[in-house]
C-alpha cells in the first residue's frame, strides 16, 4: 500500500460541513436540499488552503484549532489553519452531500395565514407547541394545515424527521390535497427509505398541482427510486418545460442513460431482491447462485445490524463498461449503490470470492440506510459496510497509527459528505479511517453499541450526539481513543 502524503491529503480535508444533512452513500431515498434564510454571528477559521470553517466558538490548545458548531465540538491541526477572525457572519445551511445533482425545494406557494401562523408557531428556534393546538382549535382546516406544515417543515429542515412526519401526516389531515403537503411529505418518506409509499403521495401532488416544478421534481425522483425510470424520464421533463434547473437536466441525463443500456434488461424476483440483467452475458447458474448469496448475506446483516428493508432490492449487473457509461463512477469504484446496487460483472462465470464481498458492501449500505433512515454519516457508512463485508485494519493499521500519532488524522466531521469526489489515494485514506472507527467501537464496545448508534441517528439525534449517549464520546474523544487503539495495536 503507497504510503499518505499527509499534507496534501489535510489540505483536500481540511474544511468542516456546517450542519449537513447526513446521507447515504450516494443516496436516492430523498435528495432535498433547502436553504435556510437567515444568518448568525460566528468565529472564522481561515485554512491555509484558502477554505473557511465558521464556529460558535474557537479554542486554540497549543497543537489543535479546536471549535463549536451548535453542541458539536470538532478539531482540526494547527498547522492547516493560517489564522481565526471575530465576528463572523455564517449563512445558516440545510443542505446534502449530492445537492450538486437533486432538485431543490423552492416552495413558492403562500399558505393560508402562513405570515401570521408562522409568527405564533416559530420562535425563538423552536416549535410553540401550544400555539399549535390553539390554531387546530379555531376552526379553520386550511390554517390549521398551515401551522402543522410550517412545524413539519421546521423539523424537516432540523433532519427531525420522525417529528416531521407527525407534523405532515397532521396537515393532511385538515388539508389532504395540499399540494405543498403532499410534495415534502413525499420527500420526507423518500429520506426515511419508503419510496414505495411516497409514490401515492407524489402522485397525488402533481396531479393537484400540475404547473408546480416541484411537485414533478419530487415525483421524478419517487417514481426514479421505485424503479419506475421511463415514468421519471417524462416527469422531469415536463418539470424542465416549467422551470430550467440544471440538477434535475443531472437527474434525466442519468435516468436515460439508464433507460437505454437497460432497455433489453431480464428481471427476476426472489423474496428480498429484484434482479435484473443482459441475458446473454450471465448463465442462469450464476445468477441462481448470486441470488442464493445475496439471500444469505441479507440474513446475516439483518442479525448484525438489527434492521430489516421494507421492501425488495433492485441488484443491476452490468458489463463493465455499461456500469460506467450509467453511473459516471469514479475508476476506483468496484460497485455503487445509490438506492440501487449497481455491480459490474465483465468476466465473470460464478460467484467469486471478490465479488461476495463486493456483494455485502452495497447491500450493507441499504441496511444502513434504512436503520437511519437516510442520515448516517459517510465515515460511519463506509466503516460499517467494510466491517461486515470482513475487512480490517490489518494491512492499514500501522500507517494509520503514524498518521494519527503525528497528529494528521482526517477530521471526523470533514468525512461526512460522500467520497466520491476524492482520488484514489483520498479515497482509500479515508475508508481505512472509517473502518477502524468502526473497528475500534465493535471491538471495545460490541456490535450491539453500532445497532444503537445508527438507531439513535435514524431517530433524529446528530452523530456526536449518537455517541456520547452510546459510547460517551465526541469526535475529540473518538479521534483520541481510536489513536490510542491504533497504537496498542500497531506501534507507532
Amino acid at each position: 500500500m503507497p504510503g499518505y502524503d499527509f499534507r496534501h491529503l489535510l489540505l483536500c480535508f481540511s474544511v468542516a460541513r456546517i450542519r449537513l444533512v447526513r446521507v447515504p452513500f450516494l443516496s436516492f431515498s430523498l435528495i432535498v436540499a433547502i436553504c435556510i434564510s437567515g444568518f448568525s454571528a460566528a468565529e472564522v477559521i481561515r485554512l491555509k488552503n484558502g477554505r473557511k470553517i465558521w464556529a460558535d466558538q474557537v479554542r486554540d490548545d497549543g497543537k489543535r484549532i479546536e471549535y463549536d458548531i451548535g453542541d458539536n465540538t470538532y478539531a482540526i491541526p494547527k498547522s492547516a489553519v493560517a489564522g481565526v477572525e471575530q465576528g463572523g457572519q455564517a449563512p445558516r445551511i440545510s443542505s446534502t452531500s449530492n445537492s450538486a445533482e437533486i432538485p431543490a425545494l423552492s416552495q413558492p406557494t403562500v399558505l393560508h395565514g402562513e405570515a401570521d401562523v408562522a409568527s405564533r408557531v416559530l420562535h425563538d428556534n423552536q416549535i410553540d407547541t401550544d400555539a399549535l393546538q390553539a390554531i387546530a382549535s379555531e376552526g379553520s382546516p386550511s390554517v390549521a394545515a398551515t401551522a402543522y406544515f410550517l412545524a413539519g417543515k421546521y423539523e424537516f429542515d432540523h433532519n427531525n424527521l420522525t417529528a416531521g412526519r407527525r407534523y405532515f401526516e397532521t396537515a393532511l389531515q385538515y388539508e389532504p390535497d395540499n399540494s405543498t403537503v403532499l410534495t415534502y411529505y413525499s420527500a420526507l418518506l423518500l429520506r426515511t427509505g419508503n419510496p414505495s409509499q411516497a409514490l401515492p403521495y407524489a402522485q397525488r401532488a402533481a396531479r393537484v398541482a400540475p404547473e408546480s416544478p416541484d411537485a414533478l421534481a419530487i415525483l421524478g425522483y419517487v417514481q426514479f427510486s421505485t424503479d419506475n425510470t421511463s415514468d421519471a424520464i417524462k416527469t422531469w421533463q415536463r418539470a424542465l418545460k416549467l422551470r430550467p434547473d440544471a440538477a434535475i437536466e443531472k437527474l434525466l441525463a442519468r435516468a436515460q442513460r439508464e433507460a437505454n443500456t437497460e432497455a433489453n434488461f431480464t428481471s427476476h424476483d426472489s423474496s428480498h431482491f429484484t434482479l435484473r440483467f443482459e441475458g446473454k452475458e450471465t448463465s442462469e447458474s450464476f445468477r441462481r447462485d448470486l441470488l442464493s448469496t445475496l439471500d444469505t448475506q441479507y440474513d446475516e446483516l439483518v442479525r448484525d445490524l438489527g434492521v430489516t428493508p421494507r421492501s425488495n432490492i433492485l441488484v443491476t449487473l452490468y458489463t463493465e463498461q455499461a456500469f460506467f457509461d450509467v453511473t459516471h463512477a469514479p475508476a476506483w469504484s468496484g460497485a455503487v449503490n445509490d438506492g440501487k446496487l449497481r455491480i459490474p460483472i465483465s468476466g465473470l462465470a460464478s460467484v467469486t470470492p471478490e465479488l461476495a464481498r463486493i456483494l455485502k458492501h452495497e447491500l450493507a449500505h441499504s441496511f444502513i440506510n434504512q436503520a437511519t433512515s437516510g442520515r448516517c454519516p459517510q465515515w460511519l457508512h463506509e466503516g460499517v459496510a467494510q466491517l461486515v463485508e470482513g475487512r480490517s485494519t490489518q494491512s492499514s493499521g500501522r500507517q494509520l497509527s503514524q498518521l494519527f500519532q503525528a497528529d494528521h488524522a482526517l477530521p471526523f466531521n470533514t468525512l461526512e459528505g460522500s467520497f466520491m469526489n476524492f482520488t484514489s489515494s483520498e479515497a482509500r485514506l479515508a475508508y481505512d479511517q472509517s473502518l477502524a472507527a468502526v473497528e475500534y467501537i465493535s471491538s471495545t464496545y460490541g456490535m450491539s453499541e453500532i445497532q444503537r448508534i445508527l438507531d439513535r441517528i435514524g431517530n433524529g439525534s446528530s452523530t456526536e450526539a449518537a455517541l456520547r449517549s452510546t459510547i460517551h464520546s465526541d469526535y475529540r474523544q473518538l479521534q483520541e481513543d481510536l489513536g490510542k487503539y491504533l497504537r496498542d495495536r500497531y506501534g507507532s
